[in-house]
């Protein structure tokens, strides 16, 4: 490329984009990942109907985002809920006791914390209790990684390189080459390092607490 001769440093800028191009595409695999997980644990546990989100690598990154907020405030809704009506139906230290749920909880509080899930979800047992207790504690990190889709799908992060994440390196690439090429290069580049600044730890955070999650559920089937 001519303006490689003119800008020498062109093309470990390009390498550099495509690099952060790929951790924003595995951070987006992995939180679509993570949500199938979780829709799987609460349809199985708390009789919940939630379908399997897709990352289409076709449509664009604003596309992708809107379908994991439409699902994550879903979740959200069916989370507050159930929230709502604990609160309501348990004494204020047994509500805390069930936000920090252990094996060592008194058969007595258990069974009163266990009718309450039953009267609230229909479903009730060790399984049941733990995952309404974990999505509970986690319902900020829900909210999190939520505003973090939100924030990046409206535009406010993206330009040139986030705006065609899924499209394809070699359009990335194409899109800002031309006597500027530069310029252009260390603007979405920038835009990578803010976007990943953010997106990254709200995304592994999501991703380990989903872990968790089943991790709890066999701690209790055990």
């Amino acid at each position: 490329m001519w303006s490689d001769i003119f800008y020498p440093h062109n093309p470990k800028r390009r390498e550099q984009l495509i690099r952060k191009s790929q951790q924003f595409q595995d951070l987006m695999e992995g939180n679509f990942e993570a949500t199938n997980q979780l829709i799987d644990v609460m349809n199985k546990h708390l009789n919940c109907s939630f379908q399997h989100i897709t990352l289409n690598e076709s449509a664009t990154l604003r596309d992708n985002c809107n379908v994991m907020i439409e699902c994550m405030h879903k979740i959200q809704a069916v989370v507050e809920k159930i929230d709502k009506k604990l609160k309501e139906k348990l004494e204020p230290t047994l509500y805390e006791k069930l936000k920090v749920l252990n094996l060592s909880l008194p058969p007595e509080e258990f069974k009163d914390i266990s009718i309450a899930i039953k009267t609230v979800c229909g479903v009730e047992g060790l399984t049941a209790t733990a995952v309404v207790s974990i999505l509970i504690r986690t319902g900020d990190i829900l909210a999190n990684i939520t505003s973090k889709f939100v924030k990046i799908g409206a535009g406010t992060l993206a330009c040139v390189g986030l705006a065609v994440v899924f499209i394809g390196i070699d359009m990335i690439v194409e899109a800002i080459l031309g006597s500027i090429e530069r310029d252009n290069l260390e603007k979405a580049l920038k835009e990578y390092d803010d976007a990943l600044t953010e997106f990254k730890p709200a995304s592994l955070e999501y991703q380990r607490n989903i872990m968790k999650v089943q991790v709890k559920i066999e701690e209790f089937k055990n």
